[in-house]
C-alpha cells in the first residue's frame, strides 16, 4: 500500500495517508501487505470525520481530507504522482460538493413554493474562470490556500490551470453573466438557458500580424463545473410540413409534421450567490443525433454514412456564431436558435412545474426574458405548444404568450436586428412560419383599426418584410409579442423609441422603458483588483459588494492625502502584475511609469478602434517629424483587445493595421520608448481582470447614437480609470455621475451625427483640411507600417476617406484636442489620482444588482424567494 492511499475504517472515518510529513519508509515486507494483514497501522495525516456533502469544512484538515480524497478516488491519482491538472479537477470538485446542498435544496424550495422565476433566454454566457468566483461565494477562500499549502500546492497556479468555458463573446455573453449572479446574490429565483458550445467562437491568434482563428478547444482538460443529464434530453424537430384537421371537438388545428430531429442533451451549471446559500442554475443544451450511429452501414463499409447523422446533429452546438455569409451559415444560426429556445421551453414545462400545472397560470410563473433577437423564435415556439399540443385556444394562448415573454434590444445598428428570409424559415420551421404570419395578420388588423387608411404605417410596422425580400423582422415580433421592451442606456431607450421603433411606440403607450446595464462588483472588482477591493474596506468597512451604492462614502477620501497614496499603489501593483500575465502569455511588458491607455471591445467599425490608431500614428508623427521631442510625450502603452469576426474582411484589416503600427512604433528608436502599442492575442474575461485594475484611461469612442450601452466603460470607471469618450450609451450617465470634470468628452453629438449624414458626409473633406490627420493617413498609405507596400492596408485607407460610415474623420480633430488634455492632465499626479477615486465612488449605480432590482420593479415582477 502506498503512501497515498487511502482506506474506510469501521466507523466510516476517512483516513488519507498523504505525502504530507511522511513517516519513514520501511524495509521490512509490511509494506507491501494489505491493509487488513497489517499487525499495525500508520497514523494518517488527516484523519477527521468527514462533514456532510455540501457543508463548508470547519477546518482546514477538513478541507485537505475532502481534497485528497476527490483527488484520489475522483482523479484516481496519489498527491505525489498528480499533474497540475488532476490537482486542479479535484479542487473544483471539492468546492463544488460544498454548493452542491445549497443547489439541491434551492431546487427544491423552488418547486415547492412554485414562486416566479425568470427564464433568462441568452445565445451566450462569457462566464470567465469559476473557482475563483465559487470560492467567494462559498467563503472558502483562506481555508483553501492554507490547506494547499500544506499539500505544497500554490492556489495561484490551479486557478491559473482552468481554462475559461467558450460559451460567449462579448459584452452581451458577459452581461447575461453578470445578470444571473446578481439575481442568485438578491435570492431571485432564475434559469439561465443557452446553448454548450463545443468550441465557442474561436482562439484568435496572430500570424505576420493577421488575424487567424483556431478551434477554442475549452473541454480538451474536463469540464468539473458542469453536470450532464441525458435522460433528461429533448427531442427538437425541423424541417417537415404542417397538416390541418378537425379534432374531436369540430376545432379546426394544425399538426406539425417533421422532417428531421435532433436530441437536445442538457449540462447544468451552478450559479452560486454571494455567500447568501442560494444556487441558481445555469442549463445549456448540447446537440446530438437521435440515432447516433447505424451498425448495419458501418459493417457494410461506408464508415462516413453511419455517422453523418451524428456530424450533422451535433454541429448546431459545435460554434458560437457560425459564420453566416452563407446560406449554410444562416441556416445553422436559425437553427441553434430554435433549437436552444425550443429545449428550454420544454425543460421548463416538463421540468420546472408541477405535474397537471394549469398552464393559464403560466404568467405567475415565470417570465421568459429575450437577450436580444436570438432567442425571439421561442414566441411561435410557445404559441405552438399551446395551441398544437395543449390545444388551447388561440386567443388564450396569444394572452398567456403576451404576459410570458419581455425583451431587451441591445442594438441601434439595423444590420444587427435580426432577419430570417420566409424561404428559410418556413423551410426549416414550417408551422412556426404560419404561426408568424397569423400573429401579423391579427397585428396589422389593430393597426389599421387605429390608423385607417395610413398603408405606409402597417407596411412599416409589419412583422413581415416585402423587400429586398420576403423576410421575418425578430424585433418587430418581439415587441408585438412582449410584455415590455427595454434599451440598455437612457440614450439608447430613448433612441429606441425615437429612431428605431418609433411607430411601435406610438402603438404601445407604456411598454417601452429603460434598464441601464450593469457589472457584477464580486467578479470585475473584488476578483479581479482584490488591491483596490482592501483598500476600499479599509476605508468604509464591509458589505459594499452588495450594496455598491456605498461607495459614495469614498468621496472624502478624494481629498486625503495618505489614501491617494495607497491608490496610486494599488495602480501601480495592477501594473506590475500584469506585466508578469503579458510576459508569461505573450513575451511582452507594461512599464508601471507609463499610462496604460487601453481599449478592449469587440472588433466593429462603429467602436473605432480607427480612431484610436489615428491617435497613436498622431502621436508618433510628431516624434518622428520633430514636432516634438520624444522626451515630452507623456509616455504611454496603449493596449488594444479585440476579435473580428471570421467575415468581417475590413475588422481583419483594422486588426492587421494595429499591429503592423505597433511593430514599427515599439522598435523605432526614435519614439525612446515612451509611446507602446501592445495587441495580446485571444482578449477574454481571463485577461480582463488584469486589463481592467491596471488601466488609467478608457477608451469608449463609438460614434454618438451608435453603441447601446457599454459594459466596460462601468467596469473601467469601478477599477480607476478615467474615460475618454463621446456622449455615446452609458458615457453619458457615466458622465453625469463623474462629473464633466472628471471625463474628457469629445466628438459630435447624436444630434449632429443625423444632421451631417443628412447633409451628405463627405470624410475626404475632413482629410484634406486638417493637416496632422492627413500626415497619419498619408503615413500608413505610404507604406509606413507595412515595410513600405502601399497596397497592404489601402482597403483600411480606402475605407476611411470614402466611405467612414461612422465618422472617425469627422471626429479627429476634437478627440486629438481631447487627448492633449489628458495628457497634460496625466501629468498633475494628484489631480489624477482625484477624479480616479471619485469614478471609483460615484460608480456604484453600475451594478448589475441594481439593474436587476430594476427589471423586478419595471418588467418582472419577481421578488426574491428565501
Amino acid at each position: 500500500m502506498s503512501d497515498n492511499a487511502t482506506t474506510l475504517n469501521d466507523d466510516l472515518e476517512l483516513e488519507v495517508v498523504t505525502d504530507i510529513d511522511p513517516a519513514p519508509a520501511s524495509t521490512d515486507d509490511t509494506d507491501t501487505a494489505t491493509a487488513e494483514s497489517r499487525p499495525t497501522k500508520r497514523k494518517p495525516t488527516h484523519a477527521l470525520a468527514l462533514a456532510p456533502v455540501g457543508s463548508p469544512p470547519s477546518s482546514v484538515d477538513g478541507f485537505v481530507k475532502e481534497f485528497l480524497r476527490e483527488l484520489n478516488f475522483g482523479q484516481g491519482v496519489a498527491l505525489s504522482t498528480s499533474t497540475v491538472n488532476d490537482q486542479y479537477m479535484a479542487l473544483a470538485k471539492t468546492v463544488r460538493h460544498y454548493l452542491m446542498a445549497r443547489w439541491l435544496e434551492t431546487l427544491r424550495r423552488q418547486f415547492q413554493s412554485q414562486a416566479k422565476g425568470v427564464a433568462y433566454l441568452s445565445a451566450e454566457y462569457l462566464l470567465g474562470r469559476q473557482l475563483g468566483n465559487a470560492l467567494l461565494a462559498t467563503g472558502l477562500t483562506e481555508i483553501v490556500e492554507e490547506g494547499l499549502d500544506q499539500c505544497g500546492i500554490d492556489l495561484a497556479d490551479l486557478r491559473a490551470q482552468e481554462v475559461e468555458p467558450g460559451l460567449g463573446n462579448g459584452g452581451l455573453g458577459r452581461l447575461a453573466a453578470c445578470f444571473i449572479d446578481s439575481l442568485a446574490t438578491m435570492n431571485v429565483p432564475c434559469v439561465g438557458y443557452g446553448i454548450r458550445y463545443q468550441y465557442g467562437i474561436f482562439r484568435q491568434t496572430f500570424v505576420d500580424g493577421r488575424q487567424v482563428e483556431q478551434p477554442d478547444s475549452w473541454l480538451t482538460l474536463g469540464a468539473p463545473w458542469e453536470f450532464p443529464h441525458p435522460e433528461a434530453a429533448q427531442t427538437i424537430n425541423f424541417g417537415g410540413h404542417t397538416e390541418h384537421y378537425t379534432d374531436t371537438d369540430g376545432v379546426e388545428r394544425s399538426r406539425w409534421v417533421p422532417g428531421w430531429k435532433v436530441k437536445a442533451v442538457p449540462y447544468n451549471y451552478m450559479v452560486p450567490g454571494y455567500q447568501n446559500g442560494r444556487v441558481n442554475t445555469l442549463r445549456l443544451w448540447r446537440s446530438v443525433a437521435t440515432d447516433a450511429f447505424d451498425l448495419r452501414i458501418f459493417n457494410s463499409g461506408d464508415y462516413e454514412e453511419a455517422v453523418r447523422a451524428q456530424t450533422y446533429a451535433e454541429n448546431i452546438s459545435k460554434v458560437l456564431y457560425p459564420e453566416d455569409s452563407t446560406p449554410q451559415g444562416k441556416e445553422l444560426r436559425l437553427q441553434q436558435q430554435y433549437f436552444f429556445v425550443a429545449a428550454s421551453i420544454a425543460d421548463l414545462l416538463r421540468y420546472l412545474l408541477p405535474k397537471d400545472y394549469d398552464l393559464h397560470n403560466l404568467p405567475n410563473r415565470v417570465i421568459f426574458q429575450l437577450n436580444d433577437t436570438h432567442p425571439v423564435i421561442g414566441v411561435p415556439e410557445l404559441m405552438r405548444v399551446l395551441v398544437d399540443e395543449k390545444k388551447m385556444d388561440w386567443d388564450e394562448a396569444w394572452a398567456i404568450t403576451q404576459q410570458c415573454f419581455a425583451y431587451t434590444c441591445h442594438t441601434l445598428l439595423p444590420e444587427a436586428l435580426e432577419v430570417w428570409p420566409v424561404e428559410l424559415l418556413g423551410r426549416l420551421l414550417p408551422r412556426h412560419l404560419e404561426i408568424i404570419y397569423r400573429i401579423n395578420e391579427e397585428f396589422l388588423e389593430q393597426v389599421a383599426e387605429r390608423f385607417p387608411g395610413d398603408h405606409l404605417r402597417i407596411s412599416r410596422m409589419s412583422i413581415i418584410a416585402e423587400f429586398p425580400e420576403r423576410a421575418v423582422r425578430m424585433a418587430y415580433l418581439a415587441t408585438v409579442a412582449g410584455a415590455k421592451v427595454n434599451g440598455v442606456a437612457e440614450l439608447h431607450s430613448q433612441l429606441l423609441r425615437d429612431k428605431v421603433l418609433p411607430d411601435f411606440d406610438e402603438f404601445y403607450p407604456g411598454k417601452f422603458t429603460n434598464v441601464t446595464n450593469g457589472v457584477t462588483p464580486r467578479r470585475f472588482v473584488k476578483l479581479a483588483n482584490p488591491a483596490l477591493s482592501e483598500l476600499i474596506t479599509d476605508a468604509i468597512g464591509v458589505g459594499w459588494l452588495t450594496d455598491l451604492e456605498r461607495l459614495r462614502e469614498l468621496e472624502p477620501y478624494a481629498t486625503d492625502e495618505e489614501f491617494r497614496e495607497r491608490f496610486r499603489e494599488v495602480k501601480a501593483h495592477n501594473k506590475r502584475r500584469l506585466n508578469r500575465v503579458l510576459e508569461q502569455r505573450d513575451g511582452t511588458s507594461v512599464d508601471d511609469t507609463h499610462m496604460l491607455d487601453v481599449m478592449v471591445k469587440r472588433l466593429h467599425e462603429y467602436k473605432r478602434q480607427t480612431l484610436k490608431l489615428l491617435h497613436i500614428v498622431t502621436e508618433y508623427d510628431r516624434i518622428i517629424s520633430g514636432e516634438v521631442a520624444a522626451a515630452d510625450i507623456t509616455p504611454r502603452t496603449f493596449i488594444f483587445g479585440a476579435k473580428a469576426a471570421p467575415g468581417y474582411k475590413i475588422a481583419k484589416d483594422i486588426i492587421h493595421l494595429i499591429n503592423g503600427v505597433g511593430s514599427v512604433v515599439n522598435s523605432d528608436p526614435r519614439v525612446e520608448g515612451r509611446l507602446k502599442v501592445l495587441f495580446p492575442p485571444n482578449y477574454n474575461v481571463t485577461l480582463a481582470e488584469k486589463v481592467i485594475p491596471a488601466a488609467d484611461l478608457s477608451e469608449q469612442i463609438s460614434l454618438a447614437g451608435k453603441e447601446a450601452s457599454g459594459t466596460g466603460n462601468m467596469k473601467f470607471a469601478l477599477n480607476g480609470a478615467l474615460t475618454i469618450g463621446t456622449d455615446d450609451g452609458a458615457n453619458v450617465e457615466i458622465r453625469r455621475l463623474v462629473k464633466d470634470d472628471n471625463f474628457f468628452l469629445f466628438g459630435l453629438l447624436e444630434p449632429e451625427v443625423e444632421d451631417l449624414y443628412a447633409r451628405g458626409y463627405v470624410p475626404s473633406s475632413y482629410y484634406e483640411k486638417n493637416e496632422s490627420l492627413k500626415r497619419a493617413i498619408d503615413l500608413i498609405a505610404e507604406g509606413a507600417f507595412s515595410n513600405g507596400d502601399r497596397d497592404m492596408y489601402a482597403s483600411v485607407v480606402g475605407n476611411l476617406l470614402h466611405e467612414d460610415r461612422f465618422m472617425a474623420l469627422a471626429d479627429y480633430e476634437s478627440y486629438i484636442e481631447a487627448q492633449d488634455k489628458v495628457a497634460a492632465a496625466y501629468a498633475d499626479t494628484e489631480w489624477w489620482t482625484r477624479a480616479a477615486i471619485l469614478n471609483v465612488a460615484r460608480c456604484g449605480f453600475f451594478s448589475s444588482d441594481r439593474s436587476m432590482r430594476d427589471y423586478i420593479d419595471r418588467i418582472w415582477h419577481t421578488p426574491p424567494a428565501y
